[in-house]
């Protein structure tokens, strides 16, 4: 392993937190979409606080996941970039592991909302309440369930250290 490519490896990662974020979302399907969410494929966005390769994978796994699970447009480009803009954010205050899901939990809060809105039609709902829906979504998915993740890997840290140190 000590040969391995650097970027193979992050390429790796990234495709392998993708399709992990796909099958999450598309097996829970059910409570994955819709005005009143709760995606349990969110957890994931703790993967930044161990690797850089969280950003893309996350945000290739969201666009799938919005794509095969039949969104509309809006949902897919914007619904990807608030996992973008969440993970991106969340791997730069990787220093404090209870910072790095905040960022997907406001993102998706502030974005989410009007793809409802103004992509599904979503209209006997006023956006500050979706807003309250989709924040409690993501407190439960990202926050709650990421943080009980990511306890479970940082008791496994050396496995990531060991990976590290033998590329």
């Amino acid at each position: 392993m000590k040969n391995t490519d650097p970027r193979v490896l992050r390429i790796t990662q990234a495709a392998a937190i993708a399709a992990l974020y796909v099958v999450l979302t598309l097996v829970f399907a059910p409570i994955s979409f819709g005005p009143v969410q709760l995606r349990i494929a969110e957890a994931l966005c703790i993967l930044p606080l161990f690797t850089a390769s969280a950003i893309p994978g996350l945000f290739i796994g969201c666009l799938l996941a919005n794509l095969i699970g039949g969104g509309v447009i809006l949902d897919v480009v914007f619904g990807s970039l608030a996992t973008l803009i969440g993970a991106a954010l969340g791997y730069m205050l990787r220093k404090n592991r209870w910072l790095v899901p905040v960022p997907t939990v406001v993102a998706n809060a502030l974005i989410i909302p009007f793809v409802l809105k103004y992509g599904y039609g979503v209209v006997d709902t006023a956006i500050p309440i979706l807003m309250v829906q989709i924040l409690a979504g993501e407190i439960l998915g990202a926050y709650v369930l990421g943080e009980i993740f990511g306890s479970a890997l940082l008791k496994r840290k050396s496995i990531f250290k060991n990976a590290q140190e033998n590329m």
